[in-house]
């Protein structure tokens, strides 16, 4: 006579696929993050100024490049060139949502002061009541040994 016995079931998880897909997973995110953070170039003028604190993690940054385009860190096509008719619908847009919002323009150095004046008009017609200058921060030093303080 055979006597049978019973096998027990035993319930185990193969883990080894699961961290195949994280490791996949991760080096696609190592990869696509430096092209999230990718913008439109411009070389920013350098001035002593006082860091201002920005409350809000999301702040309206209208970009002015050398050649005079402007585009929008926001909005359906963001760091794209736009229209001044797209980016005062954008902007107003944004405003109504998040009426507290800090609103920035980032003008390049070698940018015609018109167009950087322009894009603030363009920003105050949208509804923005203060606009903000991005600069590159120097040392005050270096600002009076350039002869550019006193």
């Amino acid at each position: 006579m055979r006597s049978r016995k019973k096998r027990r079931l035993t319930a185990e998880i193969n883990v080894v696929p699961y961290i195949d897909v994280m490791l996949v997973l991760l080096i696609i995110f190592m990869i696509t993050a430096p092209l999230l953070t990718s913008g439109v170039e411009v070389n920013l003028p350098q001035a002593p100024a006082k860091v201002l604190d920005m409350k809000d993690d999301h702040p309206i940054v209208l970009t002015v490049t050398a050649n005079g385009d402007m585009s929008l860190n926001v909005g359906p096509s963001p760091d794209q060139p736009m229209s001044p008719d797209q980016i005062e619908q954008t902007v107003s847009k944004v405003l109504n949502e998040r009426p507290d919002a800090p609103v920035a323009v980032r003008g390049d150095g070698a940018s015609a002061y018109g167009n950087v004046v322009r894009g603030m008009v363009l920003l105050q017609q949208a509804g923005a009541e203060h606009v903000g200058l991005i600069t590159d921060n120097v040392d005050k030093s270096q600002s009076k040994s350039d002869g550019g303080g006193g």
